[in-house]
């Protein structure tokens, strides 16, 4: 089995190589698309891609999925409980709206 190489300034690296570098490192991608009629902004679409590792990601403060229900099963378990907490403070108002009538 042969290994992909890419040819850099610092010399041959395998594509493992650099696909390592940049989860290590991040790149970061960024783009704007503008869409003008006589010099009137009618539509501005910014792009910012961010690649790299989970660990590079954590270090940067980039945290988005550990609270995201459908990714992660802890952030599920917290909305549940939330759920049930406020269907029960719920059933009491009710209750206490029904006992006081």
């Amino acid at each position: 089995m042969t290994e992909a190489t890419v040819n850099t300034s610092t010399g041959n690296s395998s594509l493992r190589d650099v696909l390592e570098l940049v989860l290590d490192k991040g790149i970061v991608i960024v783009g704007d698309i503008q869409i003008k009629i006589a010099d009137v902004d009618l539509l501005t679409i910014k792009i910012r891609l961010l690649v790299c590792g989970v660990d590079k990601a954590l270090e940067m403060g980039i945290n988005w999925w550990q609270d995201d229900p459908y990714l992660s099963s802890k952030a599920r378990e917290k909305e549940i409980q939330q759920q049930e907490t406020l269907l029960t403070r719920l059933e009491k108002l009710e209750s206490s709206i029904h006992n006081s009538v």
